[in-house]
């Protein structure tokens, strides 16, 4: 059995509040789709995380699947398993999945339930992929640990498989082993899960949720595309297709999985993922700006140079910037259409003076892990000590007030148009 295993492709993701990245995913699906063809893989599979945000528009949509379908018909055998992660809406994602089967393509969005395990069997079913050559086990995110789901649809499979056949299972979580260089949580604050609670039985996890490609269990992998051997048993995050934000500075990959056997070694490849952009800081010399006019000479250079792509930029804390300092980047900025891409969330260094105290600013990419509300408020609460929630409260409900008034209005000018039309009519000889 062969598999091309990605994750977190953030389809429709609009970074830094300004740019699209739709150029950089018609890229990366360039690059999967010549893997397809050359590898014609048994199945790929994708673990969570298709979407940014859980109500990506039309076009986002649209573009899914355009994508999707072209990669089936370069390999026209394949199936494609596609699970929802934590920023996909599971019941919008599954709508269309009676459809997708048509071409061999299975779309798993919702969860099964912890009570379901003592239901009659059959339930199972529902995640379960069977091809010639073994079996997916295809879980999206879930919340809190659901080991005995996940063991009674393994248990479900291998009474079934009698000929030994390779079996893969799906997951998106954390697991309290892994490397989450480049995310803005840290393990210990997030909900996590012990490798022992996805149960036994797989031969082959893949992994989605956290953008550092690795092994769990193994040194992180060279840069290099490379092939190594591992026991069966082996759980592995492929990484998000796009670099998401500056702190993910390791190279990205998909994972070419091939599986001999249920309980045989298996072999990973890592295919390295050319990035249409990559992330600089600036400058570039390890240094930081010691003043505005200095930082912004920095994007200058770099562009001079030819760079092109995100950068953000290193002012010592000492260094006061101007009130319109962002304006001035953007307009050094606008003859490059893009092609140069400001992240605002400048790298502060040096010691921050005594009375200063730095004013942590949310990333769209960091509000999106943030599962539980109270961890937002949380967060918020210590940051702005005179933060209110009983005003809070006060202007959500101004602000539903304001918006049923709208509503209301737009009824009445329904009512009015339709009025006037058959008045029109009425008229007429």
């Amino acid at each position: 059995m062969r598999i091309l295993h990605t994750a977190d492709l953030h389809l429709g993701q609009i970074l830094y509040q300004n740019y699209s990245r739709t150029d950089e995913h018609e890229h990366f699906f360039r690059q999967l789709e010549e893997w397809c063809r050359q590898y014609q893989p048994d199945a790929l599979v994708v673990s969570g995380d298709v979407f940014d945000i859980q109500q990506p528009g039309a076009a986002v949509k649209e573009f899914f699947t355009r994508t999707f379908v072209k990669l089936r018909d370069v390999c026209t055998d394949m199936h494609l398993v596609v699970t929802a992660g934590n920023h996909d809406s599971a019941t919008r994602l599954e709508a269309e999945a009676a459809l997708w089967k048509c071409i061999n393509a299975h779309i798993i969005g919702t969860a099964p339930s912890p009570t379901v395990v003592a239901a009659a069997d059959g339930w199972q079913e529902h995640y379960i992929v069977r091809m010639p050559a073994g079996y997916i086990a295809a879980f999206p995110y879930m919340t809190g640990n659901r080991r005995e789901v996940i063991q009674s649809v393994l248990d479900y499979i291998g009474r079934e498989n009698s000929n030994n056949k390779p079996v893969v299972m799906t997951g998106h979580l954390a697991l309290n082993s892994a490397d989450v260089t480049g995310h803005n949580f840290e393990i210990g604050k997030i909900a996590t899960q012990s490798i022992e609670d996805m149960g036994s039985g797989f031969d082959y996890l893949a992994l989605g949720h956290i953008h550092r490609p690795q092994t769990l269990g193994y040194s992180i992998e060279d840069e290099n595309q490379t092939t190594s051997s591992y026991p069966s048993g082996t759980a592995r995050y492929a990484g998000s297709a796009l670099h998401v934000s500056c702190d993910e500075k390791y190279p990205h990959t998909v994972s070419l999985v091939d599986l001999p056997a249920h309980g045989a070694d298996l072999t990973v490849t890592r295919l390295r993922i050319d990035e249409l952009r990559h992330f600089y800081e600036l400058p570039e010399n390890g240094k930081s700006a010691e003043s505005a006019e200095e930082a912004l000479q920095s994007i200058r250079t770099f562009a001079d140079k030819g760079g092109r792509g995100y950068f953000r930029l290193r002012i010592p804390y000492h260094v006061t910037l101007p009130a319109d300092f962002d304006q001035q980047v953007y307009q050094v900025l606008e003859a490059y259409k893009e092609e140069i891409r400001y992240n605002p969330k400048i790298l502060w260094t040096g010691t921050p003076p005594a009375t200063q105290t730095e004013t942590a600013i949310f990333e769209v990419a960091e509000l999106q892990e943030m599962n539980d509300p109270m961890l937002f408020i949380e967060k918020t609460a210590e940051q702005y000590p005179e933060f209110s929630l009983d005003e809070l409260r006060t202007a959500f409900e101004e602000v539903k007030e304001e918006i049923r008034r709208m509503d209301e209005e737009e009824v009445l000018k329904g009512h009015s148009k339709k009025n006037n039309t058959n008045e029109e009519v009425t008229e007429q000889p």
